[in-house]
């Protein structure tokens, strides 16, 4: 994705969450760069002094990237259930971080450790259990692959820490283009 279409993706994220937390109308928007007209998964991850903050996202889209972004900034504003009883306030959207992941689509692996640390991301799967963790989180953490499947299952997906090990689970992994804004 080239300069171009970064900005305005940021741009789309920023505006749509400042409307949304100083509770404005959000501005309709449109947008014809070829490079956002695409139907894929994105997440937006917002943060406040390195804090997050929100982040929701989608592994597959309907509508344009341009348009799925603005949706998920505006989720990740005001619906991330993490931060219910403390969404973010107008007061700190000076200091807010937007992330946007655009990302790869879903591939089913047979080897839970058959991933690249830093590089993919992982979405587990066990009759209604889901969890995911952008690639991001790894390099954030410095977990090994197998903390990282092991944080999964049980922080985001609800299962038994070990979970991954027994083959009932089902394991997607994808990349991501991060886009951010530099503070």
């Amino acid at each position: 994705m080239n300069d171009q279409a970064k900005k305005i993706l940021l741009d789309i994220a920023r505006k749509s969450v400042d409307a949304a937390t100083k509770q404005t109308s959000i501005p309709s928007i449109s947008c014809d760069h070829p490079d956002l007209q695409g139907k894929q998964g994105a997440f937006v991850t917002l943060k406040t002094r390195g804090q997050l903050r929100g982040c929701i996202g989608r592994f597959t889209s309907d509508i344009p990237l341009y348009k799925l972004v603005y949706e998920m900034a505006v989720s990740s504003a005001t619906e991330d259930p993490r931060f219910e009883f403390n969404r973010i306030k107008s007061s700190e959207l000076s200091h807010l971080e937007i992330e946007i992941s655009v990302l790869s689509p879903l591939k089913l692996i047979k080897n839970p450790l058959d991933f690249e640390l830093g590089k993919h991301g992982i979405y587990i799967r066990k009759e209604h259990h889901t969890g995911c963790f952008l690639p991001q989180v790894a390099t954030e953490t410095g977990w090994s692959k197998e903390e990282f499947l092991s944080y999964c299952c049980s922080s985001k997906a609800g299962l038994p820490s070990d979970s991954w090990k027994y083959g009932d689970v089902e394991i997607y992994i994808f990349t991501a283009e991060i886009i951010e804004e530099k503070t």
